[in-house]
């Protein structure tokens, strides 16, 4: 607090020792609570000590003040204390001290209140019934908190909210639009932090008609300009696709706080990952990025979530240029040491390419939590490293962090760059067996690839039929590649029938049924998988691929009439580029990646949209600098064996986040181990 307003208080202390009011105990009550409001908790403290006598409203608003100044074990202790003198606490006071429990997280000592409360049969009063609900929603017992809720007797706005927010934290986002339903039924005004929170949920099941029943709501009942559901209702509309509508929202905000700057950089985060194609997503993503140069030239420093949201969407775009400028203001700012950016700082670089760096940057982490170790072991895994994955694997337990799901998931993944399926497999059973975790469908997925890729079809069908759950698209299409590739028709086929049960909707998971039907002559299975496909329409993705080079987008795609630049002097770069590959031993498979619609006897080179941005990197970026592009679909084996061979004609680190994994190309070789089209 400002000291002016201590001294304030000071004043006011003075006055009363100079007129004599020091034996009003109400007058000295109120100096308490001035103390308090101003958080000098100390002086508070001295004044209560220096009462002479003291009555239940002096206890409570002591252990107000340090439940407001956030001491809360202080404030338990005056509450014990308060007991042990005979004091009887009234229901705010019990209100108070549940707050104090939530605070210290200490369910155990909230029960032992909660066991006074039924002993004296006032459980039914809206506080004490309010403190209970929010105690135990924090710890993740919503039946208790519901059951609390249901006892209170005559409700108000607080119990209603304070149940919604239980339900929003226990992820029973449903749940919580019911009782709204329900509060509103009952003719109960919500508030400001009711329309909140039930935006906020209207975000989580992505409702956006519900969403806008609730903002228009919130403008019928006056709170329009409030700052807290304006940003609620802008991130809706920002996660539901309705980008104009947010922006009137963020442009109408005529004194934008660094909350609603995160809010509009944060949604646009989301919104990535729910965008129509890759390409708005990416497009939306460096709109973004122009926001927070905005929120900078406005004169607001940026904070701990604003640099997290902005590093992830650096990750996203596959942006290290401005990645690498974010780094140095979290350094300046001092928000490096935080966690999760450091975490987020680690995640860029990875995603863009620099494991060295990423490895740099989580060495360098003052406090490592589950979720950072696991992000550097599954980066290292991403990037071929097996040995560096599972020696940190190893290091992680040393120092006593107990791994999870996702981790095993990082650690198997590590595994199957190197092909070491049996220490893979003793990984799968020390998950089970010394953790008691229970494998998930992406610890089958792995295993099953592992199995496919190292010949070893058998056992892969074998795990398949010990798993816990129904296989899914992805495991009986790589059991469909391996059976192809180590000529087992007989599996092939078996894994295509069940295939064709689960009605695949994507065309690259179709691809495998036409293959396997085209390598065993099955002319009419395979006119009825195009049949299938023709019927069910699955999505098939238009081959994009982007660059970014000083913040501005370029896309491409394979016509090259639709690239932007000098279209002839990327065309001629190419051939060249193609004619010195095939000095080094790349010869034009032909059509080896069936497609659907394509005619197999295609047999020119036709050049894909990551060759495209390739070129134009290579024309408009200085001779060192790596080149980063995004394709949203799966490269084929012709563009992969052809980008080898430019990283060695070139020079240059090739890096491309395809629709299925990253490609690191250096000197001829790749990050995926050349298994680029079964994982």
């Amino acid at each position: 607090m400002e000291r002016r307003l201590v001294s304030d208080a000071e004043a006011v202390h003075a006055h009363i020792i100079k007129t004599g009011a020091r034996e009003d105990l109400y007058v000295m009550t109120f100096l308490v609570n001035v103390y308090a409001q101003c958080g000098a908790m100390i002086a508070a403290r001295k004044v209560f000590d220096g009462l002479p006598r003291r009555n239940v409203v002096t206890w409570t608003t002591l252990i107000t003040g340090y439940v407001h100044n956030s001491e809360p074990e202080l404030a338990i202790r005056v509450y014990l204390e308060m007991l042990e003198t005979g004091s009887y606490p009234t229901n705010y006071t019990l209100g108070i001290a549940l707050n104090a429990c939530s605070s210290l997280r200490s369910l155990e000592l909230g029960k032992q209140i909660h066991a006074y409360i039924v002993k004296y049969r006032i459980e039914q009063d809206a506080s004490i019934g309010n403190a209970l609900c929010s105690l135990y929603s924090k710890f993740g017992n919503l039946d208790y908190a519901v059951k609390t809720f249901r006892g209170i007797t005559e409700k108000n706005v607080i119990s209603w909210t304070a149940i919604i927010s239980a339900c929003s934290e226990n992820g029973k986002a449903a749940s919580g639009l019911s009782f709204f339903s329900e509060m509103l039924w009952e003719n109960v005004e919500p508030n400001e932090f009711t329309l909140t929170c039930v935006l906020s949920l209207c975000c989580t099941v992505m409702s956006l008609s519900l969403g806008k029943q609730v903002h228009s709501l919130s403008i019928k009942r006056g709170y329009q300009l409030n700052l807290p559901v304006r940003n609620s209702a802008m991130y809706l509309y920002l996660k539901c696709g309705l980008v104009d509508e947010a922006y009137k929202l963020f442009n109408e905000i005529e004194s934008s706080s660094l909350v609603t700057w995160n809010a509009i950089i944060a949604g646009h985060v989301q919104i990535m990952d729910f965008a129509s194609d890759n390409l708005s997503a990416y497009q939306g993503g460096t709109r973004a990025l122009e926001i927070f140069l905005r929120m900078i030239h406005s004169g607001l420093k940026p904070d701990l979530f604003t640099f997290s949201s902005v590093l992830t969407l650096c990750s996203k775009l596959v942006a290290q240029e401005q990645g690498e400028q974010i780094h140095a203001q979290t350094i300046k700012t001092g928000c490096l040491s935080d966690v999760v950016v450091g975490s987020a700082l680690v995640n860029m670089y990875s995603k863009c390419g620099s494991i060295r760096r990423a490895s740099k940057a989580f060495v360098e982490m003052s406090t490592r939590t589950l979720i950072s170790w696991t992000t550097m072991i599954t980066n290292f895994a991403i990037h071929g490293k097996t040995q560096q994955a599972l020696q940190l694997f190893e290091d992680m337990r040393l120092v006593g962090v107990k791994p999870n799901q996702i981790t095993f998931v990082g650690v198997l993944a590590a595994c199957g760059h190197s092909l070491m399926v049996d220490e893979a497999l003793n990984y799968f059973e020390m998950m089970q067996k010394e953790y008691r975790i229970k494998p998930v469908m992406d610890h089958f997925e792995l295993l099953v690839d592992m199995f496919v890729m190292s010949g070893r079809i058998d056992e892969a069908f074998d795990l398949i039929k010990k798993m816990h759950y129904e296989p899914n698209e992805f495991i009986w299409s790589a059991l469909i590649t391996g059976a192809r590739l180590h000529r087992n028709p007989e599996l092939g086929l078996y894994a295509a029938e069940r295939l064709i049960k689960l009605e695949p909707r994507d065309s690259e998971t179709c691809i495998p049924l036409l293959k396997m039907y085209r390598a065993v002559e099955r002319w009419i299975d395979m006119s009825n998988v195009e049949k299938l496909m023709r019927e069910l329409q699955p999505v098939k993705l238009r081959d994009w691929s982007w660059i970014c080079i000083k913040g501005k987008v370029y896309s491409f795609e394979p016509n090259e009439q639709f690239c932007p630049g000098n279209n002839m002097e990327m065309h001629m770069l190419l051939e060249d580029l193609l004619g010195r590959a095939k000095t080094l031993g790349y010869e034009f498979s032909g059509s080896s990646e069936l497609k659907d619609n394509e005619d197999a006897n295609i047999s020119s080179r036709i050049h894909q949209s990551e060759e495209f941005a390739i070129a134009f990197g290579l024309l408009n970026t200085p001779k060192a600098a790596p080149i980063q592009i995004i394709k949203n679909t799966s490269m084929c084996q012709n563009c992969h064996d052809f980008i080898k061979c430019l990283s060695i004609l070139t020079a240059r680190k090739i890096v491309i986040q395809d629709r299925k994994r990253l490609h690191k190309f250096v000197d001829g070789k790749c990050s995926c181990g050349d298994f680029w089209g079964l994982l």
